[in-house]
């Protein structure tokens, strides 16, 4: 069986899948990674079942032990990873032999980071899905002492590589309009336009603040504005006029004013954007809102047909005989 035993952990760290859809009418969000386009970066990787629960690390990650062979995946944030004191490239599909010791610290770009270990992470299925959810409850954060068991044992292939999809350094988030954009007049939307955001420190699972320099937002009649169904990429202008944009684990009514929302193909980047990231929000229209659209099928598709294998050049090894080239043999000697 394939397990990973919890040695030392950051300070949010959760089991994540895609979420539970379906439930908004009775007041649960979908959860799941804030991220989804790092599940299934790690699924063409390691050939793994898309829908497979992982580790989903916010900064920073922990140290984990193998109680036996595991194959994993890191994808998301580029963090800074080791295996026993040796570097392992981000994404790609490596083994973690028994007692080896895998230490995942800081983000060197990107918010989130993933941990896929071959087989999908095994954790109690609640409403269809294994997802943590603090706001409602459903599982808890990771600690010491915690043993992650694979669903499917030896599950998971190995040796692949590829690029990540761009999305960790900021940049134009595309929104639609909404039913309340109408509130906010021509000059104020204008100005949303034109304003450069960043990202602020107050970002989690159920929303991120945009901070700006200048006048605060605001629409006709903002304290009257009635409570309503909301969703991730909602961009709600609270009352002191400052943005916030919902992101997976976010509420289901709200009754801030709504600028528009951000698309689903643009959430990831504001996802993975660190703290002081400068980003700017631009109005699109419907059809170019679904022409930006990518299903997690096509997604894979599109990375599988990308995907490399992990080969290094000899030239490049600087202590050639310190890697077993031929099973037994290391260092030029038969073990």
């Amino acid at each position: 069986m394939s397990a990973l035993e919890v040695l030392s952990v950051g300070t949010v760290v959760t089991i994540q899948d895609r979420g539970r859809p379906g439930y908004l009418e009775r007041g649960l969000s979908a959860g799941g990674a804030v991220d989804p386009v790092a599940l299934d970066e790690g699924a063409v990787l390691l050939g793994d079942d898309p829908e497979a629960a992982v580790l989903e690390m916010a900064g920073f990650g922990g140290r984990f032990r193998a109680r036996d062979d595991c194959v994993l995946a890191l994808t998301g944030a580029e963090m800074v990873a080791e295996i026993d004191g040796q570097p392992v490239p981000h994404a790609c599909g490596f083994i973690l032999p028994r007692g080896a010791v895998l230490s995942i610290k800081g983000a060197r770009s990107g918010s989130y980071g993933y941990l896929r270990l071959g087989g999908g992470i095994d954790a109690p299925v609640t409403l269809g899905g294994r997802a943590t959810h603090l706001a409602v409850g459903f599982g808890r954060l990771l600690a010491p002492g915690d043993v992650l068991r694979s669903v499917t044992p030896g599950a998971g292939t190995p040796g692949w590589s590829l690029t990540p999809d761009p999305r960790f350094e900021g940049g134009t988030l595309r929104m639609l309009p909404g039913p309340q954009t109408g509130a906010f007049d021509p000059a104020m939307r204008e100005r949303f336009e034109a304003t450069a955001f960043r990202k602020s420190t107050r970002a989690s699972r159920s929303s991120a603040q945009l901070d700006h320099d200048g006048a605060p937002f605001h629409a006709d009649g903002q304290l009257s504005a009635v409570s309503e169904a909301i969703l991730p990429g909602d961009i709600q202008i609270v009352a002191s006029g400052t943005p916030f944009v919902l992101l997976t684990e976010c509420q289901t009514t709200g009754g801030y004013p709504r600028m528009g929302s951000v698309i689903s193909a643009d959430l990831p980047k504001l996802v993975q954007a660190q703290p002081g990231t400068g980003t700017q929000l631009k109005f699109v229209t419907r059809d170019e809102a679904l022409a930006a659209r990518e299903t997690p099928q096509a997604r894979r598709a599109r990375l599988m047909r990308s995907r490399r294998r992990l080969v290094r050049d000899p030239a490049d090894i600087a202590d050639l005989l310190a890697y077993q080239l031929v099973g037994g043999v290391t260092d030029g000697e038969v073990e």
